[in-house]
């Protein structure tokens, strides 16, 4: 029998003065619900205190203007109205009705949802739309093109046999076990329907053409479109190597392939993990959870040092070591025969369930068939429109000028996909909206949140604050004595002020 949640803090319907308030904020309660008082200058605001994402505690968030920020995953909301403005949370808190009764802030009822308002658009709204992807981004793109109150019709391509599903739970807590399935979906069946999205799965794009706005589909149907948002997203590099195609061998992006590895690792003993990648670990992780002994491959000296450094590096591999995963670094696959995965150093590994994650690769094939503007992924300009008028691009795909870093990036995080879906979405729409959010990701290693913002493809030095082997600390990592990145442990509230810092410091 599990205990009853009691309320937290005061009763907010009696009343609380202005000095109980720490920080600016005071958590008390309604009723059985409990509810944010935040501080904006002279005016009190109550909002609902968990994250829609993960039920992050904003009462540990950042306030930034009138918004407050999520210490996990860093989702923004308007503290005035509730709205999600800011991926990866999409559903909107709940708000209450603040009164001050002297010197008391009262707290009474919740207010109603309001009924979004159609958009100011700067020219006419053109009334077909089309999304090619069902990923992060199309969905996000989707979602948003309904919540700003877009009225045209609205056609999602996807390649996938699922609904858009949160695809880091992929790797991580669905894999383990520790998750049931109706946690994947972003938005359930009928929301499509009532939303009046058009979603149609399992459909192949053969071609677009950007002179006659048209989508080309796999059975020859062509799709008229105004405005067009390439969101086809990534596809994971495939071993070259003898014995690389045995259906014992996984990659992991989809849906299918995480129910794949799940099924086929009930029936397994050991697991060999080609790649010590984010990707790689966490799948690690998720498949000791399933009692499995597991072994992970990788031609690097720590894992993800590139990206990390070395002492994160040596602390990743350290705990990972602890919980059980046996490393073979410096060393990679070079043949697979049946369950006998053999190394390059010679060593021999008897594996019945084998998972690569060794890198992703953009899928271009559309835009390079339609003569768009190709550099090492899709080029975009600042309002992530293609070198064609009308069509847009956005996730895995998308290369766009950073204002932080200077130069141009592409990305593969699943929080920078959500929020350049939002983004485009809006510039379809005519506004003229640029994109310039600082890149954000997390990773989860058993207890270990690891939460990165920025992005370093290269750095001179990093200073450390904190113990990284004490699990908490903030790293910079700088270039030219300017910091790119800042990777944290533990620093949540350090970690979105990091953020904050580098919106406030664009080039």
């Amino acid at each position: 029998m599990t205990e009853e949640k009691k309320p937290s803090g005061p009763d907010l319907t009696r009343g609380v003065l202005p000095t109980d308030f720490k920080d600016g904020k005071l958590l008390g309660h309604v009723g059985d619900e409990d509810v944010l008082l935040v501080h904006l200058g002279a005016e009190v605001v109550a909002i609902e205190p968990s994250c829609s994402h993960y039920h992050g505690p904003l009462a540990d968030g950042l306030v930034v203007d009138d918004t407050i920020r999520c210490p996990w995953h860093h989702a923004c909301f308007s503290l005035r109205t509730g709205e999600a403005v800011r991926a990866p949370a999409l559903n909107a808190l709940a708000v209450w009705e603040v009164e001050r009764k002297q010197e008391r802030i009262v707290v009474h009822r919740k207010r109603a949802v309001p009924t979004p308002a159609a958009p100011h658009l700067a020219a006419p709204t053109p009334d077909r739309f089309v999304i090619v992807g069902g990923g992060a981004a199309g969905f996000a793109a989707a979602e948003m093109l309904r919540r700003e109150g877009f009225a045209g019709a609205i056609t999602m391509l996807s390649h996938d046999g699922a609904t858009p599903v949160d695809r880091p739970n992929l790797s991580k807590d669905y894999l383990a076990g520790n998750a049931p399935e109706d946690w994947l979906p972003l938005r359930p069946e009928d929301y499509y329907r009532d939303a009046w999205i058009d979603l149609r799965l399992n459909t192949a794009v053969a071609a677009i053409d950007p002179k006659a706005h048209s989508v080309t589909l796999g059975n020859g149907d062509k799709l008229p479109f105004d405005r067009l948002l390439l969101a086809t997203g990534a596809e994971p590099v495939t071993l070259q190597i003898p014995g690389a195609d045995q259906p014992h061998i996984h990659t992991l992006r989809s849906v299918a392939d995480s129910r794949a590895i799940i099924k086929a690792a009930g029936g397994a003993r050991r697991a060999l993990v080609i790649g010590a990648s984010f990707i790689g670990l966490e799948v690690a992780a998720s498949l000791l959870a399933r009692k499995l002994e597991v072994h992970v491959v990788a031609p690097e000296e720590r894992p993800m040092e590139r990206i990390l450094g070395p002492e994160m590096g040596d602390f990743v591999r350290a705990l990972h070591e602890e919980n059980g995963v046996n490393f073979h670094l410096k060393d990679t696959v070079v043949r697979l025969d049946g369950a006998r995965a053999t190394l390059k150093s010679g060593g021999v590994i008897e594996a019945d369930l084998v998972v690569t994650g060794v890198g992703v690769r953009p899928r271009l094939g559309l835009a390079e068939q339609a003569g768009l503007a190709i550099d090492r992924g899709l080029t975009v300009d600042a309002y992530l429109e293609t070198s064609a008028s009308g069509i847009f691009a956005a996730g895995d795909i998308a290369r766009w000028p950073d204002p932080h870093s200077g130069q141009s990036i592409r990305v593969e995080h699943w929080v920078v996909a959500e929020r350049q879906g939002q983004t485009a979405a809006r510039n379809m729409l005519g506004r003229r909206e640029r994109f310039d959010a600082v890149p954000f990701f997390w990773s989860q290693h058993y207890d270990v949140p690891i939460n990165y913002v920025g992005h370093a493809e290269s750095f001179d030095d990093i200073l450390v604050d904190g113990s990284i082997a004490g699990k908490d600390c903030l790293l910079k990592y700088r270039k030219g004595g300017r910091v790119l990145a800042v990777a944290s442990i533990y620093r949540d509230l350090d970690s979105l002020k990091a953020e904050l810092e580098m919106e406030r410091a664009r080039t």
